[in-house]
């Protein structure tokens, strides 16, 4: 579990204070042999009824300081304020000022799970990117803390947000809390993870403990960002997470459906074990299974596989919009007390995505091509093809590399020396794209799900432009013409809004990657409207996977945004002709000459 995710470990701890940047231990509450009688003294805080020992200052006192600064707001702020306490927990003056009205929902939601004393429980909080999670979760953790002042909360994450976390931590506390994560502590050893998991345990917990039990016993609340990463069944990260004793988990997403329905359930069963076999389940799922198309499943198959199959096949392939509504109110109200799902009003306010799907026509050379590679094994011949499509040179490369060959920018450059880029439709497109969009003033975005796709057309720029790569300042740069990306390296949060063209080179079979590869330029700071061109070789094996991989697209937005006076048409792709399709660069003769046919 350590070699694979970030765990940055964060406390309160009523006996430290920091002082000039660093935790200095100040141990109040000496052992006196006195067994205290606290009472709670206005302006010294709590103290000893008995030795009259202050044990907890004033100004220690979360619960205290929040309700003094709603004294100094003055009355008015006072009595608005109490809207943000519920359930004996309060929102911090600080945050109340600045929580939007889905992020104050969304508290709500976790302290009706978490924080409940008789039967607390966990849950998902599905909130498009760009929504404030992070900041509402922060407020959340305050809360929780003030409440449970000796809790230790777990947080896990990719490494590459740890930074975020922390920043936002620091902007939004209320109350320094020391936060430990094994990365800026360099604990690369054992013997390092154990002197950052004794810190954050501190002396109130035995010490005699191995080092997974500290993660699995410790924790009184667990925060899992990226969640989805974690939605795959028998890997050692979603066992290693479902064995954190604590039953108040947390789930953050932003992409929640990634490939099957069969994955959020697996989330589910992470938050709330057994979740198809809860008390408040059993009914709902019982009704769901008598109205969905039971999918042809072995009778070795588990219940919960069964309901998980029987349900996409339903949301998939069912086109009784009646009998798939009555599927997707049962999954609503299954799922209303564990998930909170916020589209997102933000990207509402850019001026606007278009989002093109573009069937091109394959060369003839393209297609002799192809016609050889039937004999080959499915994972080569999708990685070759993939290669074909951009332009037929790349065969014999992307067979090599399939034999891990290292190809160096000079035998690339020396390949694209011989070739003629008209026998490429996907390269011709890309290139003639790109000159457009130089003209018109914009920058462009290019993502493969390969390498060698990206390397190519970076040495083809290189060769027949004589542009050269860098890696900085491509937002700022005036200079800057194109990015390229790895489509699964698209991690949420970067932020690429210098670009308004997106070029997806290939298909993903995951359509969440390429959502988020998208939301690297149509996310907020885009002051541009954005379009999108997803490449398709037609009538290929690729043109069948994008068939699949749109409806899979369709799924969440059954699930989480279709309301009753939807129907089929709204989950279909729209034929448009280029000359109508309200973009100018796709009016070029050179552009229109390669497409089949335009989707949007």
């Amino acid at each position: 579990m350590l070699n694979n995710l970030i765990i940055l470990l964060v406390h309160l701890d009523e006996y430290e204070e920091v002082a000039n940047d660093k935790h200095v231990k100040r141990k109040i509450n000496v052992d006196i042999g006195c067994n205290h009688d606290i009472c709670l003294h206005e302006d010294l805080g709590e103290v000893c009824r008995v030795c009259g020992m202050i044990v907890r200052s004033a100004d220690k006192i979360f619960d205290y300081c929040w309700w003094k600064q709603i004294e100094d707001f003055g009355s008015a702020t006072a009595s608005a304020y109490e809207d943000f306490i519920f359930e004996d927990a309060a929102i911090h003056p600080m945050h109340a000022k600045e929580i939007r009205l889905h992020q104050f929902e969304g508290f709500k939601f976790l302290v009706k799970n978490l924080m409940s004393t008789s039967d607390p429980g966990g849950c998902i909080i599905a909130h498009a990117p760009g929504s404030g999670k992070t900041f509402m979760v922060i407020s959340f953790i305050q809360s929780f803390l003030a409440k449970h002042s000796s809790a230790r909360v777990l947080v896990v994450l990719p490494k590459g947000i740890v930074g975020t976390w922390k920043r936002e931590f620091q902007r939004w506390q209320v109350e320094d809390i020391p936060m430990y994560d094994f990365y800026s502590a360099k604990a690369n050893t054992r013997t390092g993870h154990l002197k950052v998991l004794n810190s954050w345990a501190s002396h109130k917990i035995v010490q005699w403990l191995l080092h997974k039990d500290k993660l699995l016993v410790i924790p009184n609340l667990l925060i899992m960002d990226e969640g989805h990463t974690s939605r795959n069944e028998g890997t050692n990260v979603l066992q290693s997470l479902r064995d954190v004793r604590t039953p108040r988990k947390v789930v953050l997403s932003g992409t929640l459906f990634q490939n099957h329905v069969k994955e959020v359930f697996n989330i589910l069963n992470l938050v709330r074990p057994k979740f198809l076999k809860m008390r408040s389940s059993r009914r709902i799922v019982r009704r769901i299974m008598s109205q969905a198309i039971v999918a042809g499943c072995s009778s070795s198959k588990k219940a919960d596989e069964v309901f998980a199959e029987s349900v996409e096949a339903t949301l998939l392939a069912d086109d009784n919009f009646e009998r798939k509504s009555h599927v997707i109110s049962g999954l609503r109200e299954l799922t209303e007390d564990v998930l909170h799902y916020y589209k997102g009003d933000v990207l509402d306010k850019l001026l606007g995505l278009v989002d093109f799907s573009v069937f091109l026509k394959l060369t003839q050379k393209q297609k002799d091509i192809l016609d050889t590679l039937e004999a080959y094994g499915s994972l080569k011949r999708a990685a070759v093809e993939t290669a074909v499509y951009i332009h037929p040179c790349l065969k014999d490369i992307s067979e090599a590399d399939s034999n891990e060959k290292n190809w160096t920018d000079a035998e690339i450059d020396s390949l694209i020396e011989s070739i003629n880029i008209r026998d490429g439709v996907k390269a011709r497109f890309f290139l003639n794209i790109l000159s457009l969009a130089d003209s018109a003033g914009e920058k462009l975005l290019a993502f493969s799900r390969l390498l060698l796709p990206m390397r190519f057309l970076e040495r083809l720029l290189v060769q027949m432009k004589g542009w050269h790569t860098r890696m900085d300042k491509f937002n700022s740069s005036n200079d800057a013409k194109v990015l390229f990306g790895s489509i699964r390296a698209c991690a949420e949060g970067i932020s690429l809004v210098g670009a308004s063209r997106v070029v997806v080179l290939d298909v993903h079979l995951n359509p969440s990657v390429t959502r988020q590869a998208i939301g690297r330029a149509f996310r907020p700071g885009q002051r541009k409207k954005v379009f999108v061109y997803r490449l398709v070789a037609a009538d290929s094996l690729e043109e069948k996977t994008h068939a699949t991989v749109l409806k899979k697209e369709v799924i969440p937005k059954l699930w989480f945004e279709w309301n009753g006076n939807c129907t089929r048409e709204h989950f279909k792709l729209n034929q448009v002709y280029t000359r109508e399709s309200g973009d100018e660069l796709l009016v070029s003769e050179a552009i229109r000459r390669d497409i089949k046919a335009l989707f949007r």
